[in-house]
């Protein structure tokens, strides 16, 4: 229920609606507008290539070879982003915090993203997809990318100052996400209604599971 209402102060109650898909509580980090369907990827760490694996030491001698390292960083990761445009990926739902240079290359490409999610956000867009994250192998730009969800829109929501996300995925299964959205002249009364509400769900469902039995 957490992942599924937002609560919004300083507006009457009867701006309070119920909107397809779901909310995420933060701003785009990159958005590039899109029409109709597109292909969503989940991503639990950094997408920027490493230059070593973990526990093995890199050593640079020369300013050169640090000039190369660099640039094999930057190729890598404009490879990726090709790759995500060939596989019609514009979007990217990240629970790490990205590098400048997959941001810079998410905008060439047209990749919107959206970074810093939760577990529980990444929880809920998992179980509702049935995608599992993306996990990228290296220097390995040519490998398939299979793990991708769909998205029927992606669009900015703006809850009086703040910049969300709002999101409708294709379900993998018979749950539709609603999100909805509380609204309270102050956040005292909106608890109260979010408090309320959730416990109505929680009677409905020992109500249905009792008659399920």
């Amino acid at each position: 229920f957490a992942e599924l209402h937002a609560a919004v102060p300083g507006l009457p109650l009867a701006s309070s609606r119920l909107l397809p898909g779901i909310v995420l509580r933060r701003d785009f980090a990159v958005y590039c507008p899109t029409d109709g369907p597109l292909r969503a990827l989940l991503v639990t760490e950094p997408l920027r290539p490493a230059l070593t694996a973990p526990g093995v030491e890199f050593v640079v001698a020369s300013e050169g070879q640090y000039q190369a390292s660099l640039r094999w960083i930057t190729d890598r990761t404009e490879a990726l982003m090709k790759r995500l445009q060939s596989n019609n990926v514009k979007l990217l739902l990240s629970s790490a915090k990205q590098e400048e240079v997959v941001i810079y290359y998410a905008k060439l490409y047209g990749v919107s993203v959206v970074e810093c999610l939760s577990a529980d956000e990444m929880a809920l867009i998992r179980e509702i997809t049935g995608v599992s994250p993306y996990t990228p192998l290296g220097d390995n730009t040519d490998r398939e990318i299979t793990e991708t969800a769909v998205v029927t829109f992606c669009q900015p929501l703006v809850l009086v100052s703040k910049r969300c996300v709002h999101i409708g995925f294709s379900s993998a299964c018979a749950f539709q996400p609603h999100c909805l959205i509380l609204c309270a002249p102050v956040d005292a009364v909106n608890e109260q209604h979010a408090a309320a509400v959730q416990e109505a769900f929680t009677m409905l469902q020992q109500l249905f599971k009792t008659i399920h039995l």
